[in-house]
């Protein structure tokens, strides 16, 4: 009975740690939501080295950022011989076009998982119904979605972009770092979701 007990406290204490929101914390604060516009990158023609981890495969390459005439943005990874696994254009209101992927690639939860992470990358959000959150260490600009929130999360004062967090309503899913801008650019990002193996990690080829 003792034990039967403990398991079901247990149990309970489990369960309640596991619906706990981890932005609990947060309070809205005053602030300019769209300092994070800064944040975005200005790619122009820029070349990264990247590795990609998607459950039990490995693809590597390089993913080329090109900003086109007309203010969209082409976003096109290839391996080191020129073979393509997929093209894809974000124009200047953030609509998306599928040029070309990999057949083998082709599904439709890929295409959305793909599309939603480079978004975040491009970081142009529409921030009408944003609003600004802190907690003791960083500031938040939340932007709601359909299932949770977006989370640019800087220093204090808004100066540096700490990482961007993709939520669901109690805790991240997808979570990307860009780091060590120049001129405009990040030499690095990385993308890891959360509840299955799905990473990339992109570091910039100087020309």
């Amino acid at each position: 009975m003792r034990y039967f007990l403990l398991s079901s406290l247990l149990g309970l204490a489990l369960f309640t740690n596991g619906c706990r929101s981890v932005y609990k914390g947060l309070k809205p604060v005053a602030g300019d939501v769209n300092c994070i516009r800064q944040f975005s990158p200005q790619f122009n023609a820029t070349l990264y080295s990247t590795q990609v981890d998607i459950l039990k495969h490995h693809l590597s390459g390089l993913l080329f950022f090109k900003q086109m005439p007309d203010s969209s943005t082409r976003v096109v990874f290839a391996n080191e011989m020129g073979f393509k696994f997929f093209d894809f254009e974000f124009d200047k209101q953030g609509n998306f076009t599928k040029h070309f992927l990999l057949a083998k690639m082709d599904k439709k939860a890929v295409v959305k998982t793909l599309k939603q992470d480079f978004a975040l990358v491009l970081l142009h959000p529409d921030l009408q119904a944003a609003h600004m959150a802190a907690d003791s260490r960083y500031r938040y600009v939340v932007v709601p979605t359909g299932k949770g929130n977006n989370y640019y999360i800087t220093d204090t004062a808004c100066t540096q972009l700490v990482r961007i967090e993709k939520s669901s309503k109690r805790k991240p899913a997808v979570t990307v770092w860009m780091q060590h801008y120049n001129n405009g650019v990040p030499d690095t990002i990385n993308i890891r979701h959360e509840h299955f193996k799905f990473n990339i990690s992109l570091q910039k080829v100087e020309k």
